[in-house]
C-alpha cells in the first residue's frame, strides 16, 4: 500500500473556501481501481493541509494519475493564487506497518 500526501499551504482567511472545494469535489477518484481512500486534514498549527490518498500499489495511483476521471477531477475553474500561501509538496510514501485498536 502506498499514500500520496498533497501537503497545501492554504493562505489565511481562505481556509472555509479551500475546505468547500474538497466537499463539493465530483467523488471520480472513488471509482478507481486500487483506490483505497482518501482524507482531507485541517491543520492545527501551521498552514499545510494534507490531502492523504491510500492505494493499493504505485501502479495504481499512476494509472489514475493517467487517467480521464483523474482529468476530470483537476478540470474545472482554477482556484484563485491568493487562496496559496506558496507551492504544494507532494510525498509518495509506502506503508510498513499499519496497525489500528483492532490489530493492537
Amino acid at each position: 500500500m502506498i499514500v500520496v500526501a498533497n501537503r497545501i499551504r492554504v493562505a489565511a482567511g481562505h481556509e472555509q473556501d479551500f475546505e468547500e472545494r474538497f466537499r463539493n469535489r465530483k467523488g471520480l477518484i472513488e471509482k478507481n481501481p486500487g483506490f483505497i481512500r482518501n482524507l482531507i486534514l485541517r491543520p492545527v498549527d501551521s498552514e499545510y493541509y494534507s490531502v492523504m490518498t491510500f492505494w493499493e500499489s504505485m501502479e495504481h495511483f499512476e494509472a489514475w494519475t493517467k487517467s480521464e476521471s483523474f482529468r476530470q477531477a483537476h478540470s474545472g475553474p482554477r482556484p484563485p493564487k491568493e487562496m496559496f500561501s506558496g507551492p504544494n509538496v507532494l510525498e509518495i510514501h509506502e506503508v510498513i506497518m499499519d496497525t489500528d485498536a483492532k490489530t493492537s
